[in-house]
């Protein structure tokens, strides 16, 4: 039998149909595509393990006072020199941390960590007597590796560093903000070079927690 072009074209046809009238069919009952409710929900807040470990650590402290010693400061004594200090874990989401920071009677501060999606933030929301905003506040860092499950370090975010320099205080873009969290002690420390500044916070001793710090309402 002479096999001509026509004839060719014609077998490998009837060969291919099947399979394609099969993937048509597969395309038509998928279970994305018919018969089933579509998934609306937002976008996942993801995090990882260090991350994690870290900021579940400080949360389980949520609502508990701290009372606080400075145990370095390289270029004290300076205005927190002999003030009481306390660390109060204030409000806990799953992905927000508020821990207002009282010197004394000044309640002006209160460090907020938060979970990204990219690592953890920490800022510093700064605030006057009456509750209105600081020219200084929000500033801070973002976690720019894992660390580790106990610390994490927050080198000076792009916010900080336009606000440093408009401020005067150029050297302070170098700033590197550190927190430790161990079963008995939590850490406050700024670093940059030729400063080191650090606050130990006692977690053995639970204290009577504060009022609200300025802005915030109990």
């Amino acid at each position: 039998m002479k096999i001509t072009l026509p004839r060719i074209l014609a077998l490998t046809i009837l060969v291919l149909t099947p399979s394609l009238a099969l993937a048509f069919t597969a395309e038509k009952t998928s279970p994305y595509t018919a018969g089933t409710k579509a998934i609306i929900q937002p976008a996942p807040l993801v995090s990882i393990a260090n991350h994690d470990s870290f900021f579940n650590s400080i949360k389980a402290l949520c609502g508990k006072a701290f009372a606080g010693k400075i145990t370095i400061d390289n270029q004290g004594p300076g205005s927190m020199s002999g003030q009481t200090l306390v660390m109060h874990v204030r409000r806990c989401t799953n992905d927000t941390l508020q821990i207002p920071f009282h010197v004394g009677d000044d309640a002006s501060r209160t460090w907020i960590v938060t979970k990204t999606g990219s690592g953890l933030s920490l800022k510093h929301d700064h605030r006057h007597q009456d509750g209105s905003y600081s020219e200084s506040t929000m500033y801070g860092g973002h976690t720019l590796d894992a660390g580790w499950p106990q610390v994490q370090s927050f080198p000076a975010d792009a916010y900080s560093k336009d606000l440093f320099a408009k401020s005067g205080i150029p050297q302070s873009s170098a700033n590197i903000w550190q927190m430790f969290i161990y079963p008995d002690t939590f850490t406050y420390r700024l670093i940059r070079e030729g400063r080191e500044f650090r606050v130990d916070f006692d977690l053995t001793q639970p204290i009577t927690p504060p009022a609200a710090p300025w802005g915030y309402a109990d």
